[in-house]
């Protein structure tokens, strides 16, 4: 079962992909693409692992991934892979969530691996299997002024376009209610 999760930011998604996880047997991955790159995002970080270990009753979380070296936060198995999401996945085992394709594109444009977006997400696609992915919904706003941010909604546009065609479920959170788009 591959699910999409979609919606505005701060919408409940990562909190909703969390809970339909623990619907499924431990071990889970949990695919994280977001970096410490400052201390507002190390804090956010370190709040997210103490979630999956609270929500997998085990108490406070054990750590991180190192590089790209699993941990266990809980029942979930952390992943911390900001570029090669297909190797990631294709690694996760069973069962994953991956939180977020619009950090992930974002991570790309920062390293400058644009061209590396469709052969990393083909990958990525061929390789789900039972697969929560988060991602923002996009379009539903203006145009925005600057050339870098209109390529990066394009990308994250298709991204999200060919997630949701393999997807058996596609889910968009409004005000955190889930609402069914497909399946």
């Amino acid at each position: 079962m591959i699910i999409l999760i979609t919606g505005g930011i701060k919408s409940g998604k990562s909190r909703h992909a969390l809970d339909l996880a623990l619907e499924w047997q431990f071990p889970i991955s949990f695919i994280a693409t977001a970096e410490a790159l400052d201390e507002e995002m190390k804090g956010r970080i370190a709040r997210h692992r103490e979630e999956r270990a609270r929500l997998a009753g085990i108490g406070a979380a054990t750590g991180g991934a190192v590089g790209n070296k699993p941990v266990a936060d809980g029942g979930f198995i952390t992943i911390e892979e900001p570029l090669e999401l297909d190797r990631a996945v294709a690694a996760a085992g069973e069962r994953a969530v991956v939180d977020c394709i619009p950090m992930w594109v974002n991570n790309l444009m920062y390293y400058k691996r644009e061209d590396d977006f469709r052969a990393i997400l083909e990958g990525f696609i061929a390789n789900m299997r039972n697969c929560i992915v988060v991602t923002n919904e996009t379009g539903l706003g203006n145009v925005p002024f600057d050339e870098e941010t209109r390529r990066y909604n394009l990308l994250l546009a298709e991204a999200n376009r060919k997630i949701a065609a393999a997807a058996d479920r596609v889910e968009l959170l409004v005000c955190g209610i889930p609402l069914k788009v497909k399946g």
